[in-house]
């Protein structure tokens, strides 16, 4: 696990880091939020521990500034701020969860490990990947490498069906009864369509086409 700590206190720092290097959890350091969308920039971190109170760049600014860029890193906000309107002004800034200073070192791994569970389980329920291809089934953002793919809402249910056969030989008939809902094959080149379409969108500029004619059986998306 990687965890990026974002904490203007050194001192307070450098014994979360410690704490976590001894629960087996890797931890960088970064000493206002400025600092920490850089460090996010260069490695995307597993969970964020993230001090509200920072010069240069406060938590809440800094946490705001990453959901605003579509970043869902798990966060987990430290502040001295402990009143209630406090911990849900937090909490609705995007953080997942929230610790209130002092704090006991075991409490923080453990909330950390439960963050990285949720994201694990989140990640598997929510983001479809074959090879450089990147389906979010939450935002419906779908990305191959860094180009984002605009795709009519039948075409996102298509590439999420082939998506999660991957490999696979989709037939006509599989298309028809899971992505248009027919049990019955109305004779019409509905699914010709939308694949080409959906390859004209899909595999235009890229040198490695992903999507598949299997003659005499139907289609097939590849890494």
């Amino acid at each position: 696990m990687n965890v990026l700590i974002v904490e203007d206190d050194v001192e307070a720092a450098q014994n979360m880091q410690k704490g976590l290097k001894e629960a087996g959890i890797e931890a960088r350091l970064a000493g206002d939020g400025v600092q920490g969308l850089a460090a996010i920039k260069a490695e995307v971190p597993d969970v964020i521990i993230l001090d509200r109170m920072m010069p240069v760049m406060d938590g809440v600014t800094m946490l705001q500034t990453l959901r605003a860029e579509g970043v869902d890193v798990p966060v987990l906000f430290l502040s001295a701020l402990g009143e209630l309107e406090d911990r849900v002004s937090g909490l609705r800034a995007g953080a997942d969860d929230y610790l209130v200073k002092p704090y006991a070192l075991t409490e923080l791994v453990a909330r950390v490990e439960a963050l990285s569970r949720r994201k694990e389980k989140d990640q598997v329920e929510t983001i479809l990947r074959v090879g450089d291809l990147e389906m979010n089934l939450i935002s419906r953002v779908v990305k191959r490498q860094t180009k984002v793919i605009d795709l009519q809402p039948r075409e996102f249910q298509l590439l999420e069906f082939l998506m999660r056969h991957v490999g696979q030989s989709v037939t006509r008939t599989m298309l028809l009864e899971k992505v248009w809902a027919y049990h019955f094959d109305p004779q019409t080149n509905v699914i010709d369509v939308h694949i080409s379409r959906l390859r004209s969108k899909l595999d235009k500029d890229f040198d490695r086409p992903m999507l598949h004619t299997v003659r005499g059986e139907g289609y097939q998306l590849k890494a």
